[in-house]
């Protein structure tokens, strides 16, 4: 009887969008795969950012709400001998599909994915992208929760917040809003007004990296659940973030943001500046 090869299963992020912003690394392990698997517009954007290096390759795209069954179909294309690119936005490891490999091969292991080799290739996460364009907001102490209660119950994403608030991290919140959830924007500014003055920066950034990029900076105050939809990164400043107005600002560009590397000590409790 013939071996069949080991196969290979590489878990890649695109980054936020920007070809600039996708690693050598991961252009060069998608360049081996035989196969792409993945939520179909994140396919196509892989696609396009890489051009010849993703041409010839099969691919294989689906919903986005069908992430663990896309991971046992892609193990299943490596158990046959096939290098296969699974795509994530972003970082995998960022609310991405890494974990979903692991959860996966944790909960449900099968023969016949023992030999495969699982490879994870980082990408910058929107986080990053969004910090960069707005300036230096996570200078210090920060947080990253997600406000979607698809994969955990509200009450959780509530308790998060209030600790994170009371602990006057920098927060940044993915999946704010969607056309089905409107109110936990609102919620979550309810929550961090008990922390943090009516004038702490906020950041909203939409698309960034891609076509329709746009980046605003509001306060907690001013934030209301119809400045965010899924495709909006909101980062909320901590009771120590700045705004600096910029030296050359373009047409609706807004002030940099960012937040100081030192603590004062008389802000050990973590009270919202007045």
């Amino acid at each position: 009887m013939t071996a069949v090869p080991r196969g290979r299963l590489i878990v890649v992020g695109t980054g936020p969008g920007a070809p600039e912003w996708m690693s050598p690394e991961v252009t060069a392990l998608v360049a081996e795969a035989t196969d792409l698997v993945g939520y179909m517009t994140y396919v196509d954007l892989l696609c396009d950012i890489l051009g010849p290096a993703a041409a010839g390759k099969t691919r294989h795209t689906s919903d986005n709400r069908e992430e663990l069954d896309r991971v046992r179909f892609a193990l299943d294309l490596a158990a046959q001998g096939r290098t296969v690119a699974l795509v994530s936005s972003g970082d995998p490891g960022v609310f991405g599909m890494a974990a979903a490999v692991f959860e996966i091969l944790d909960r449900d292991p099968q023969p016949a994915w023992r030999d495969v080799d699982v490879t994870i290739a980082p990408g910058i996460s929107a986080m990053f992208a969004a910090a960069a364009r707005a300036g230096a907001p996570l200078g210090h102490d920060f947080c990253v929760i997600s406000l979607s209660d698809n994969l955990k119950p509200w009450e959780v994403v509530e308790a998060r917040i209030a600790a994170a608030a009371r602990a006057d991290f920098v927060i940044v919140f993915y999946n704010p809003a969607s056309t089905q959830r409107q109110w936990q924007v609102d919620r979550a500014k309810a929550l961090l007004l008990e922390h943090r003055a009516p004038s702490t920066p906020v950041v909203l950034a939409r698309n960034v990296g891609r076509d329709g990029e746009g980046v605003r900076v509001t306060t907690l105050e001013a934030l209301n659940a119809a400045d965010a939809d899924m495709r909006t990164l909101v980062i909320v400043g901590s009771s120590q973030t700045r705004t600096v107005l910029r030296a050359h600002s373009r047409a609706g560009e807004g002030p940099w943001v960012y937040t100081p590397r030192h603590y004062p000590e008389d802000r050990a409790t973590g009270e919202a500046r007045s």
